[in-house]
């Protein structure tokens, strides 16, 4: 099962015929980004409660998370034409035709006045309100599911890119473990000739050399690194093993990178003053930091 992003979009645009006459056109839009949980926010004209919970709930049955904004416009103009309000001009010329009889003045009523006033164009609409909107509701609820067909279609396509350039992270983030890997068996001698010359100078001419040897053993012990090799390697490969899986799997490698975070900074903490190959080392560890970085950006978008 492949990995979806949280990404996508779908839009479609439609005509629904009216019960009278005419036809009601509109755009259905969805668009999903990354977010932890599953938040929806619609944009729907007033008066279509219904239709919001029923379009809620096919959101929830298809998605696990994401922010997703779904907006409905509708285009009014191909159901309306041009009128006039006739309380609004019956008002003007009756208030036109007092005043001038009673101040016995000329003149008649200019139309192009009258139909400039606030209100006295309107659109009249030509079908029932009830009638459009249960056609619109029945058109929209069908409209949905192919919309979040093509929506899921989209997030697949980019999970699968994601899910690359996550393996392309892997095989670096790999690479730079057995790097270091290699360099652990130099560096711990190393480490361990340079301690014992400081602790024989330390001591002087009267030491116990096997005691001094045990303590640096301690010492060298404590600074190796072969565990967090090891749970850095596992690490990986539960990660490839997670995106092999795939399905809702964003939360669990977010979790799996900042354990993989914490090793990488153990191993640097670890060898950051042996000097010589340890130099390398140090570079080898930011590099995993690095893709480590990386990795965590990417897996932001993940399902």
């Amino acid at each position: 099962m492949p990995i979806d992003s949280m990404t996508g979009f779908a839009r479609a645009q439609v005509s629904v015929p009216l019960p009278n006459e005419g036809q009601l056109c509109y755009t259905l839009t969805i668009k999903s980004v990354n977010h932890r949980f599953l938040d929806v926010q619609l944009r729907l004209p007033s008066g279509l409660d219904a239709l919001e919970m029923e379009l809620r709930k096919a959101i929830k049955e298809t998605l696990i998370r994401g922010h997703v904004d779904l907006t409905l416009s509708i285009d009014r103009s191909s159901q309306q034409t041009a009128g006039y309000n006739r309380e609004i001009v019956a008002g003007y010329l009756a208030a036109f035709a007092a005043a001038r009889e009673e101040h016995g003045l000329g003149g008649q009523p200019d139309l192009n006045a009258i139909l400039r006033l606030p209100g006295a164009l309107q659109n009249e609409n030509r079908s029932n309100g009830s009638e459009e909107q249960s056609a619109l509701t029945e058109s929209v609820l069908r409209e949905i599911v192919p919309l979040l067909k093509e929506l899921k279609v989209m997030r697949a396509r980019e999970g699968a890119a994601l899910e690359a350039i996550l393996h392309a992270t892997l095989d670096r983030l790999a690479e730079a473990t057995e790097g270091v890997a290699a360099l652990r068996p130099e560096v711990e001698q190393r480490y361990q000739a340079r301690l014992t010359e400081r602790l024989e100078a330390a001591a002087g001419a009267e030491f116990n050399r096997q005691r001094l040897l045990e303590e640096v053993a301690v010492l060298v012990e404590r600074s190796d690194i072969a565990e967090e090799l090891e749970r850095m390697t596992t690490h990986i490969g539960h990660f490839r093993e997670l995106l092999d899986a795939g399905g809702e799997v964003g939360k669990k490698l977010d979790f799996l990178l900042q354990e993989m975070n914490r090793e990488a900074n153990t191993l640097l903490s670890k060898t950051g003053s042996v000097g010589g190959k340890g130099t390398r080392i140090t570079e080898l560890g930011l590099a995993m930091k690095a893709e480590i970085e990386k990795a965590r950006e990417q897996i932001q978008n993940v399902e």
